[in-house]
């Protein structure tokens, strides 16, 4: 496990961790922010980043064995947009509830891409079940993008337009393969499953409070902080999961992790509309 720990910190974290400082304190500096507040919101950020770093690889190693690791991992990482979800509705914010799924719908596929980039397979990646990837990218793009165009009475159709779309591809989605493994080892990473996976959910859940401590004080503009910022900093659990699987040698697994992401995250927009158009008629 002290391997493990070790190997999942990388000099890419370490770079990304000197521009989340950079970036933050460099604007509350620019902009007359609070450069000690800033600086602290910023470490914030780097340490869930660390921690959501590490409870992947757990998982994964966890589960590596497992047929359909890339689907498991595509649910497990929406965990934080679960309990954004929740409390979004909680608040009676539809749109807030909403959004933080929806927009990772636009950041996953070009994480992916980065990750093959790094790990170095793009060509291979692309090549791999290409119509389905792109369909499914596609559509639930498309889908996230058209939740903002429509009016509150629209919403129905939007839902049932959501379903019909979204539950015939993930039921058509490649079938993955099983690999060996080694019994003992497997059976050690198992006891750290659980606690990996309350993890991932309780630094994704507190990432964006972190990430929006560390805005207000860096006086970071709004724009760049909610495009460039929040969008990639919340699908951070996807990102790590594909640079995981890559590096594995699993592409299949990696286009699943984000396909599965993106359809789930349409799932949790539906039911969270669903819910909200329950409670109107109620009241």
């Amino acid at each position: 496990m002290k391997q493990l720990i070790l190997s999942s910190v990388t000099r890419l974290d370490l770079v990304v961790w000197l521009l989340v400082l950079t970036f933050f304190c460099g604007s509350s500096l620019l902009f007359q922010g609070d450069i000690q507040l800033s600086f602290m919101g910023a470490s914030g950020i780097i340490m869930e980043m660390m921690l959501i770093g590490l409870s992947v690889e757990i998982i994964i190693e966890s589960i590596k064995h497992i047929k359909g690791i890339g689907t498991i991992t595509g649910f497990i990482t929406n965990g934080p947009e679960d309990l954004c979800l929740i409390v979004g509705l909680v608040a009676g914010d539809v749109l807030f509830a909403a959004s933080t799924p929806l927009g990772s719908n636009f950041m996953n596929p070009v994480l992916l891409i980065v990750a093959t980039i790094i790990c170095g397979n793009t060509l291979a990646t692309i090549k791999t079940k290409p119509l389905y990837s792109a369909i499914t990218i596609g559509t639930t793009a498309s889908l996230a993008v058209s939740f903002y165009l429509i009016p509150d009475s629209f919403y129905k159709y939007w839902l049932v337009a959501a379903l019909v779309i979204t539950v015939p591809l993930f039921f058509l989605r490649p079938g993955e393969g099983e690999e060996e493994s080694d019994e003992m080892y497997h059976e050690s990473a198992r006891r750290w499953l659980i606690p990996a996976i309350l993890l991932l959910f309780g630094a994704g859940y507190f990432l964006d409070p972190v990430v929006s401590f560390a805005a207000e004080h860096s006086k970071a503009p709004k724009g760049v902080i909610g495009f460039l910022v929040l969008a990639s900093l919340t699908s951070w659990p996807e990102f790590k999961s594909c640079l995981a699987l890559l590096s594995r040698n699993k592409p299949l697994a990696a286009i699943l992790n984000i396909t599965i992401s993106n359809i789930t995250n349409i799932w949790l927009a539906a039911s969270g509309i669903a819910y909200y158009m329950l409670s109107q008629q109620i009241h």
